[in-house]
């Protein structure tokens, strides 16, 4: 699963970046800082069924801290977009090609109205969010349309000629863009387009389509950042009133504190609403005002909001659920004693069989059945799995 950060230039998409994944990539105040894209390691939070079944657990692929456990997820940061992108101005095509393979998008909007359409830095409170959220939407959508409509008229009347569906024609055409097919067959269901033939689509119909399509495909969450700046709440409240789903954010507040949790000075975990500073240090007055500006933000706002905005992505947007295999279902381990050591994220609707696959494509061609290691009953290869289950895989190549 990969997470894509996208927005316009210049808004903070490189510093919410380093914050998620706390990697050193080059930020500045100026438009185009990234050019290439910047892949990373972000990680979704949830708690870990440790403290449930009274265990001491041993992760080897995640992190489990004081009962939370962190999941790895591939973070891409790209270029920023102008208005024009889908046509190539700017470093549109450039964005637009390294963003496809996302399956949800973090738009990181500057809340503060510091920067104009174009990213250059502009007076605080001058700058309209709200215009950043359309246009970058309106660009992704205009880029899936341009896709669709090339040559459409001679694609369509081979693909009737050739008794082709429309669905099998539409997958092909946007096989690039990582969609799965019945998320493709499923917009043309809900759109009423299946009802035209492909060569009585407009180009109007064909925006239709590519707009309810990418709302499916590639989820955004938008992500506020420079929240603690005053001139962001009014911002804040327009877009929450838009119907957004709007995550107010200081990424650089997240930043400064995973520093201080890292050298001692304070207590916090990604997605805490609060931190400590530990017992016995010294703050200077430099430090104090800024803890107390990130504590302010964070009595607002609930957190600094980057943690939040990965586990919307992947909870809310991506509807995914944390999943445990083990191979000991009494023990809850693998077969090196490691407890709990693994979890994945799985769609909603997972079977027992779509886990085995994630583990290793043989366990799945010769599952036999699976345990569930709460109620050490076997579940059958079709059976549904649910948010924090732990399941034993039971395989003939396991055996073998």
């Amino acid at each position: 699963m990969i997470i894509g950060i996208i927005g316009k230039a210049n808004v903070g998409k490189s510093t919410f970046f380093n914050a998620a994944t706390e990697l050193a990539v080059p930020s500045a105040n100026y438009p185009f800082t990234t050019i290439e894209p910047n892949v990373g390691v972000g990680y979704a939070r949830v708690k870990c069924a440790c403290r449930e079944f009274g265990v001491q657990d041993n992760p080897v692929h995640s992190m489990c801290i004081d009962g939370n456990r962190f999941i790895p997820v591939k973070l891409i940061d790209v270029a920023g977009l102008v208005p024009g992108a889908h046509a190539g101005k700017g470093l549109g095509n450039k964005f637009l090609d390294d963003a496809r393979q996302a399956d949800a998008l973090v738009h990181v909007v500057d809340a503060s109205g510091s920067t104009d359409s174009a990213g250059k830095p502009v007076p605080a409170g001058t700058g309209d969010p709200m215009f950043d959220v359309r246009f970058v939407e309106e660009e992704f959508d205009l880029w899936m349309s341009g896709i669709v409509m090339r040559d459409w008229s001679k694609t369509a009347r081979e693909a009737e000629n050739q008794g082709q569906k429309l669905e099998q024609m539409l997958a092909k055409r946007l096989s690039g863009l990582a969609i799965p097919d019945h998320l493709i067959s499923a917009t043309v269901h809900e759109s009423g387009l299946g009802l035209k033939k492909p060569t009585m689509w407009s180009e109007d119909d064909i925006k239709k389509f590519c707009h309810m399509l990418r709302v499916k495909a590639k989820p955004f969450v938008v992500v506020a950042n420079k929240a603690d700046l005053p001139s962001a709440d009014a911002n804040i409240v327009k877009m929450k009133q838009a119907g957004l789903e709007v995550v107010p954010c200081a990424s650089e507040a997240e930043a400064m504190l995973k520093k201080a949790s890292k050298k001692g000075i304070v207590h916090y975990l990604p997605g805490d609403g609060s931190f400590d500073v530990r017992p016995g240090v010294a703050l200077n007055e430099q430090q104090k005002k800024a803890l107390e500006i990130v504590k302010g933000l964070m009595d607002r706002y609930g957190s600094t909001g980057v943690q939040e905005a990965i586990n919307i992505a992947c909870f809310k947007l991506l509807k995914l659920i944390a999943v445990y295999p083990v191979e000991d279902e009494f023990r809850l381990a693998d077969k090196k004693g490691n407890v709990l050591p693994d979890v994945r994220l799985l769609p909603q609707g997972s079977t027992a069989k779509d886990l085995a696959g994630t583990v290793h494509a043989d366990l799945a061609k010769g599952f036999l059945y699976a345990v569930d290691a709460r109620t050490k009953q076997r579940i059958g290869a079709d059976h549904h799995l649910k948010d924090g289950d732990v399941i034993k895989i039971v395989s003939a190549a396991s055996r073998g």
